[in-house]
């Protein structure tokens, strides 16, 4: 079976476009765009120029030598911390604003959570000289300052969302009525695979680099392309779709989806979605939902503002369906054990959202000749005021 999206945007059961009539011209017509756009040279030679000198493509795929003694397996980490701006957002946000010129849009507007994606937007705004929103929960901005003054400092306007529990999920909210309210001139560069198709199509193209990438460095230093095992976070899930998408249809690669259990998948304080989620829609798109009986939204929790989603990408939803994926709900202490085993094991301070995938190193037991592959998404800076408050715990 080749796993991949139709035409309608959908993978099985999961996608599709559940819009507003007033936004239905603009999917419309980027549904329509997206993939010319995507597969003209003129694209293909701004895009791949920018990634490699301006984004620092490729970002090296490191051999954790301590990492691997210490689990007694071979654990290589895919560095997208290295990126400019310190996660792999900038991928996406390089390609969709691209695709925004080119489709005359002169007014940007983005949600974001942990910050990274509104700092990718910011960044590429400034580089393209395009006016630029950035919709973030209030909650999310005071425990990501860090990030919202590099927005401020990159000429964006930051918009703290006060509704709901007012994280990301409220973010993704306002700029959705943003953009109805304002059709004509604005593009919305979504930060995940979530929304309505063709995003999290769109989002998983531009985010495939990671794994293109996986396959010629694996070549080199193991003599194969693919490895035993990709780990990677998910919260919507778009450094996962990245570094899936080319062995998707590659089964003697298994596929690891780390989510946010919070204080567990058991309690109400979580946001693991594909644990204790149900079908329903959200943002746009059927997938895999965390909501109540009657299809109100459950609010989710996670230590990690990037991972706080009470969805999913509807590629994840299918992925763990099919038994593709194989999904493990990381509590807030076993990510946070797992960042501060990296920092002294290894000298590199990961993102939170990514200390999850970490932490599946102590949840499943790997073969000594394994090949592990973990996207390390993001860096810690941004999470640094969290850190500080676990130190002496950890």
């Amino acid at each position: 079976m080749k796993i991949e999206v139709d035409k309608n945007g959908y993978y099985g059961e999961f996608g599709g476009a559940f819009i507003p009539e007033i936004l239905y011209k603009n999917v419309e017509n980027l549904r329509n765009s997206y993939l010319k756009i995507m597969n003209s040279e003129k694209f293909k030679k701004q895009y791949d120029q920018l990634l490699r000198d301006y984004v620092g493509r490729p970002s090296p795929l490191y051999f954790a030598e301590r990492l691997s003694e210490k689990y007694n397996t071979k654990v290589y980490l895919k560095r997208e911390d290295l990126n400019h701006t310190g996660a792999h957002k900038i991928n996406n946000t390089i390609g969709q604003i691209l695709i925004a010129r080119e489709m005359g849009k002169t007014r940007i507007i983005a949600e974001t959570g942990a910050g990274q994606h509104g700092v990718a937007t910011a960044t590429v705004c400034a580089l393209m000289n395009m006016k630029c929103i950035v919709y973030m929960g209030e909650l999310d901005v005071a425990r990501q300052h860090l990030n919202v003054e590099k927005m401020r400092m990159l000429g964006a306007e930051v918009v703290p969302v006060v509704s709901g529990n007012k994280t990301l999920k409220d973010a993704t909210n306002e700029a959705i009525r943003d953009w109805c309210c304002n059709p004509k001139d604005t593009y919305y560069i979504i930060g995940s695979t979530i929304g309505p198709h063709p995003y999290p199509d769109m989002v998983a193209r531009l985010q495939s680099v990671i794994s293109e990438e996986i396959q010629k460095q694996l070549l080199e230093k193991e003599g194969r392309d693919y490895p035993d095992y990709l780990i990677a976070c998910v919260g919507a899930g778009s450094n996962a779709a990245g570094t899936f998408y080319h062995y998707l249809n590659r089964p003697e690669t298994k596929f690891i989806a780390a989510e946010a259990g919070g204080m567990g998948a058991d309690t109400d304080k979580t946001a693991a979605t594909l644990t204790v989620g149900s079908k329903g829609v959200i943002h746009g798109s059927r997938t895999m939902v965390m909501q109540d009986k009657d299809g109100q939204i459950i609010e989710p929790y996670s230590v990690s503002a990037g991972l706080d989603y009470p969805g999913i990408g509807p590629l994840h939803s299918y992925l763990a369906g099919i038994g593709r994926s194989q999904v493990f709900a990381i509590t807030d202490d076993e990510a946070l054990k797992a960042a501060f085993q990296l920092t002294r094991v290894e000298g590199i301070i990961p993102a939170l959202e990514s200390s999850h995938a970490l932490a599946v190193l102590d949840k499943k037991k790997f073969n000594p000749n394994d090949v592990v592959v973990i996207t390390l998404s993001g860096r810690g800076d941004k999470d640094m005021d969290t850190y500080l408050k676990y130190i002496d715990k950890f």
